[in-house]
C-alpha cells in the first residue's frame, strides 16, 4: 500500500495521541497491540512445544525400536537368521537387527522393580546414539557377551539404590522344574553404566545387556524374540514392509511403529489442532480490540476528515490513512509477538522451573509428560503461517472504519461549523 507523504504524516499523527480526549484511544490501540502479541507468542510457543514433544519421542523411540518389528509367535524366533536375511532383501529396508525384549523382575537391596530386560547384539548397543549419548555415569564398554554387566535406566537406578558396580538380581518365572513346580531362575548382574535416554517409561524399566546373556537368562538357546526393522522412509514404513509381512505370515507378525504408538501420536496430533484454534482465539480478540479502536478515531477524528476532504483528500486517502494506522498496531504486536514467543522458548526450562519453585508444584513431571525435560521445534513454515494469519486478520479489521472515514460526508459535518 503506497502511501503519500501527507497521508504518511497523518497516519504517523493518529498513531500517537495528540488531542483532548484522544488518550482513551491510544490505551485501546495499546491493549490491541499487547493482545496481539500475546496471542502470536502463544501460538509460537506452545505450537514449538508441540512440535518438539512429537520428534523427540519419535526420535527416543525409534532410536530404541526402530521403525518397525518382526516379532516371533510367543516371543521366539527360531530361524531369525532366515527372516533377517528376507527383511534386508526388501527394497527400502536400511537395517535388521536381532533383538531380545521380555519383562521381568530386578531386585536389589531389598526393593524389587518390574523390568524390561532387551539383548543387544553388542556392536548394536556401542553404536546405537539413542545409548551411546546418554550414558551418565559408567560405561557401554563394560558390557560384554562373557561377563554378567548389565545398563539401567537412571529411574530404576534411583528406584533400586543400585549405582555403578552394584549387583542387581533379575528374576524369571522360567527356571527349573521341579516336583513343587517350576522355580524363578534368579541370576545377578553387575551395573555397568547408568543411561538416561529422556523418556520416563524407558529410564524406568529398560535394562540393557549383550544378546548371549539375554539368551542364557531367558533360556532361549540361539533364538531371539525380535527382528528390529529400520527403513528409509518411517512415515511409509507400512507399505515398504508389506512383501515381508507375506513373507513372514504364520512363522511372525510385522508391527510398525505407527500400530505399536498409534493412541499416544493420535492424542498428540489432535491436541496440537485443537491448541492451535484455542490460541487463534486470543488474536481474533486482538482483531476485534483494533477494529473497535479504529471506529473510535473514526468518530473522534470526523471534523479532522472533513476539513481533509474539502481540501482535496479522496475517499481512497482517506482509506488508506486509517487501514495503514490499524495495520501499523497489527504488525507492531506481531513483531513484538515474534520477539516473545521465541524469548520464551530459549528460556523454557527456567519458566517452568522458576513458576514450580514459586507455587510449589512439579509443572513438568516426567512419569505423566513421558519426557524429562520440556522439548521444542520451530517449524519455520508455522511462524509464517502464524504471522500471515495475524496481519490478514489485522487488515480485515480495518477495512469498515477506514470505509466509515471514507463515506464521510464533509457538507454535513460542517455545517454548523
Amino acid at each position: 500500500m503506497m502511501l503519500s507523504r501527507y497521508e504518511r504524516m497523518i497516519a504517523k499523527r493518529y498513531l500517537v495521541p495528540g488531542g483532548q480526549g484522544e488518550g482513551f484511544i491510544f490505551l485501546v490501540a495499546s491493549i490491541s497491540l499487547v493482545a496481539v502479541m500475546l496471542g502470536v507468542a502463544a501460538l509460537i510457543a506452545v505450537m514449538s512445544v508441540m512440535n518438539g514433544f512429537r520428534a523427540e519421542l519419535f526420535d527416543k523411540i525409534i532410536g530404541l525400536n526402530g521403525h518397525a518389528v518382526v516379532q516371533g509367535y510367543g516371543g521366539r524366533l527360531d530361524d531369525w537368521r532366515e527372516v533377517r536375511k528376507q527383511a534386508l532383501a526388501t527394497p527400502g529396508v536400511t537395517e535388521a537387527l536381532p533383538l531380545i525384549e521380555q519383562p521381568l523382575m530386578a531386585s536389589f537391596g531389598g526393593r524389587v522393580e518390574g523390568v524390561l530386560v532387551r539383548g543387544m547384539e553388542m556392536d548394536d548397543i556401542r553404536t546405537n546414539p539413542t545409548l551411546n549419548e546418554k550414558v551418565i555415569d559408567g560405561r557401554l564398554r563394560n558390557l560384554a557377551p562373557d561377563r554378567p554387566v548389565v545398563a539401567i535406566g537412571v529411574r530404576l537406578a534411583e528406584a533400586l539404590g543400585a549405582t555403578v558396580g552394584s549387583s542387581i538380581s533379575l528374576i524369571s518365572p522360567q527356571g527349573q522344574v521341579t516336583p513343587f513346580g517350576t522355580a524363578p531362575r534368579i541370576v545377578s548382574y553387575e551395573v555397568g553404566a547408568i543411561f538416561e535416554v529422556g523418556v520416563y517409561d524407558y529410564d524406568k524399566a529398560f535394562v540393557i545387556m549383550p544378546m548371549e546373556q539375554a539368551q542364557t537368562l531367558l533360556m532361549l538357546g540361539d533364538a531371539v524374540g525380535m527382528i528390529e526393522v529400520m527403513t528409509t522412509d518411517a512415515d511409509n514404513v507400512r507399505q515398504i514392509l508389506a512383501p515381508l509381512a507375506d513373507k513372514v505370515t504364520g512363522r511372525a507378525v510385522v508391527t510398525d511403529w505407527q500400530t505399536m504408538n498409534a493412541s499416544l501420536f493420535d492424542a498428540l496430533k489432535v491436541e496440537r489442532v485443537v491448541m492451535f484454534w484455542v490460541l487463534s482465539i486470543i488474536i481474533l480478540v486482538a482483531v476485534f480490540n483494533i477494529l473497535s479502536s479504529l471506529i473510535m478515531l473514526v468518530r473522534a477524528k470526523t471534523k479532522d476528515i472533513a476539513i481533509l476532504r474539502t481540501m482535496g483528500a479522496s475517499r481512497i486517502a482517506m482509506m488508506r490513512i486509517f487501514m495503514t494506522v490499524g495495520t501499523l498496531i497489527g504488525a507492531l504486536g506481531i513483531v513484538a509477538g515474534l520477539i516473545l514467543g521465541f524469548a520464551i522458548l530459549y528460556f523454557r526450562q527456567s519458566i517452568v522451573g522458576g513458576i514450580g519453585f514459586i507455587t510449589g508444584q512439579n509443572l513438568w513431571d516426567p512419569s505423566i509428560r513421558y519426557l524429562t525435560e520440556l522439548p521444542a521445534k520451530t517449524d519455520p513454515v508455522e511462524v509464517v503461517a502464524i504471522v500471515v494469519m495475524a496481519m490478514v486478520l489485522s487488515f480485515l479489521a480495518t477495512l469498515y472504519p477506514a470505509w466509515k472515514a471514507a463515506s464521510t460526508d464533509p457538507v454535513q459535518v460542517l455545517r454548523y461549523e
